[in-house]
């Protein structure tokens, strides 16, 4: 998509990248606010205020994430062997105090050198998505901040990806021997590739003045926009981030009482 179509305050659709246009009663964003407002439409279309509001909302994204292709299962020295374990959320989290050095770390524009990792392997649940013996290790890593003190990303993916692998190694020792390829995406991968700015994948802090009746914005937390016919439902907005889908349906249940 390139734009939404806004006409004098009013939302009439949405306008392709190709040139085509998508006429539509209701236009429904669930991409974050600072996508919708102020790339996808011109500003001005909006209260100056609001705008505002728009710009001081906080991303700050502080994870990336590391997939691997592997030839076996990994044999973790807490548990070793397979079994049920290996089926649930793994996580690499072994004190408060491992946690807080590694955030400690992201705090001065750092990725975290021993971090935090949730890890799935959903082969174990679905061998679909693998060769007959082969698995995904699928590893969300904590904390790895947008903005670096030094270098980019794209100069430090590497070396990010290498941290995470050294810190799995110290868990699970066969895990180097058993990695067929690797896939590693830092939050600048996570805004160009998928829209989430600044890589946050909740579009935006749950710190607590971004929360209930202040998500995405004082004044408009019930899924409605300053331009008519133009509606948030993502995960900006009330209660927030996570794979429960709540917003879209407190969204829709908003449009429908309004157009029943």
């Amino acid at each position: 998509m390139a734009r939404i179509d806004v006409r004098r305050g009013r939302a009439y659709g949405v306008v392709l990248a190709s040139g085509d246009e998508l006429r539509a009663d209701m236009v429904l964003s669930s991409v974050d606010p600072n996508l919708t407002f102020l790339r996808f439409m011109d500003p001005s279309e909006l209260p100056d205020d609001f705008v505002e509001d728009v710009r001081r909302y906080k991303f700050r994204g502080s994870s990336g994430k590391v997939n691997l292709a592997l030839d076996a299962l990994p044999n973790f020295t807490a548990l070793p062997g397979d079994g049920p374990h290996l089926r649930g959320a793994l996580s690499i989290s072994p004190s408060v105090d491992y946690m807080e050095r590694a955030y400690d770390q992201a705090k001065y524009g750092e990725f975290s050198r021993r971090p935090y990792i949730d890890m799935v392997i959903p082969t174990l649940t679905d061998p679909s998505v693998a060769p007959p013996g082969k698995h995904i290790l699928s590893c969300f890593v904590q904390y790895a901040p947008y903005k670096l003190a030094s270098g980019t990303w794209d100069e430090q993916r590497e070396a990010f990806g290498d941290a995470v692998i050294d810190t799995l190694a110290e868990y699970a020792p066969n895990i180097r021997d058993i990695i067929l390829h690797r896939q590693v995406v830092t939050p600048l991968d996570l805004e160009r590739e998928f829209g989430l700015t600044e890589g946050n994948i909740f579009q935006g802090e749950l710190t607590l003045e971004q929360l209930f009746f202040a998500r995405p914005i004082p004044g408009w937390a019930q899924y409605q926009t300053p331009i008519r016919n133009l509606w948030m439902c993502g995960s900006a907005t009330h209660p927030g981030g996570g794979i429960m889908g709540a917003p879209g349906r407190n969204a829709a249940l908003r449009i429908l009482g309004r157009t029943a």
